[in-house]
């Protein structure tokens, strides 16, 4: 068995319809809007106060990233927030700098990407364009070229792409300098088994946290052939396969049942829509048609996991754009607007349920919006790794 059937739900009937689905993405826009507190953002949603009910700041399910989704759905035309987003990015950098020194995390650095201040900074500087904001973010991205957790989250791979994104806004040679730098430092310490160090005993695989995601930053700053090539045997390698389809657990020499609770991932954080997420345009052609088959046959994620990216509905559904990218195939477009749907309903279902909506970019509505989106757009990219 490759996934748990019975944490995924039937895919719905519901026809793909534009209009609807702008009207979607807006409905949760204005819904986003009505939830904001000028001095506390957004409320976080249960699930997501794993820092003991702390209302969270960041980009991964904090209000930086909140602020990047708004700002990104009116850039692309989709809707327009009635906040000052400029202002409201602000205050998020604020409280997040505020509430890091209490963190007791063996990960946590402020510098961390999705779950730290550079997130919050980035956001920040491309709402307003304050040059003492890019030297703070440049003073974190060069400090944090040694951190020991290899990964996007917390580690240089997420730092490199944030330089990358402020070398594109700004045309400043630094940032090329600090991405160049963090590429090799964190290159010279991939393994011998061509995979890098997320902790003592944890080497990963996917694009959150491991290989696929420290390859596809690696190759943003040098398109490497035969680094690709070796992180494809890497990925080939560890998948389990049935019956035309694929799945990998989270890390080397981890089983695909995870030990901790008996359950199968799958999901953009662990297991093929993760994996194929980095590493589609390198991976073997079968091997990303086998992981978005997989996808496509589960269905969507019941409401426990919910409709967002991280280990949601929408997440998923950007692996079946994935496979749209490599082939070329509309089968696979469909089939994600099939699932972007299914996200923007079970968004609002679960809405409706909780008295309230999820306000995160990782965990909530707003990354079904983006997903949607996306569809829409026949844009096959992942939010935050694939555009900043």
């Amino acid at each position: 068995m490759l996934y748990d059937p019975e944490c995924f739900e039937p895919l719905t009937d519901a026809p793909w319809n534009e209009d609807r689905v702008r009207e979607a993405i807006a409905a949760i826009v204005a819904d986003t809007d009505a939830a904001f507190d000028a001095d506390k953002l957004w409320p976080a949603y249960v699930w997501d106060e794993y820092r003991e009910g702390e209302r969270l700041n960041a980009l991964y399910s904090g209000a930086a990233g909140v602020v990047w989704a708004l700002d990104t759905l009116r850039r692309n035309g989709y809707a327009e927030a009635t906040l000052d987003l400029g202002a409201a990015a602000l205050r998020a950098l604020e409280l997040e700098r505020a509430a890091a020194p209490a963190r007791d995390d063996e990960h946590h650095t402020p510098a961390s990407l999705l779950d730290g201040e550079t997130g919050a900074l980035l956001v920040a500087f491309r709402l307003t364009g304050d040059p003492e904001l890019a030297d703070d973010l440049h003073r974190l991205v060069v400090g944090n070229v040694d951190h020991p957790t290899d990964d996007i989250s917390w580690g240089a791979p997420g730092t490199l792409l944030a330089a990358l994104a402020m070398f594109e806004w700004t045309g400043e040679e630094r940032w090329l300098d600090a991405s160049r730098a963090s590429a090799a430092s964190f290159r010279a310490r991939r393994g011998d088994d061509g995979v890098w160090r997320q902790d003592d005993d944890y080497h990963g695989l996917t694009t959150l946290h491991g290989a696929a995601g420290n390859t596809l930053a690696l190759l943003r700053v040098d398109p490497d052939d035969a680094l690709a090539a070796e992180t494809a045997a890497v990925l080939a390698r560890h998948a389990v396969r049935e019956n035309a389809m694929a799945n990998w657990p989270g890390a080397v020499d981890r089983p695909l049942v995870r030990q901790r609770d008996g359950r199968i991932c799958l999901q953009w954080c662990t297991g093929a829509p993760g994996v194929v997420g980095g590493a589609w345009s390198y991976l073997d052609e079968e091997l990303v048609l086998a992981g978005a088959g997989l996808v496509w046959y589960a269905g969507a994620h019941g409401d426990e996991k919910g409709a967002g990216l991280c280990h949601g509905t929408a997440g998923n559904g950007y692996t079946l754009l994935k496979a749209f990218a490599r082939t070329g195939d509309e089968l696979w477009l469909e089939r994600a607007r099939r699932f972007a749907i299914h996200a923007l309903l079970q968004a609002d279902r679960l809405a409706e349920a909780n008295g309230g909506r999820r306000h995160s970019l990782f965990t909530g509505d707003l990354g079904a919006a983006l997903f949607a989106a996306s569809c829409l757009d026949a844009d096959t990219r992942f939010p935050i790794v694939d555009v900043i």
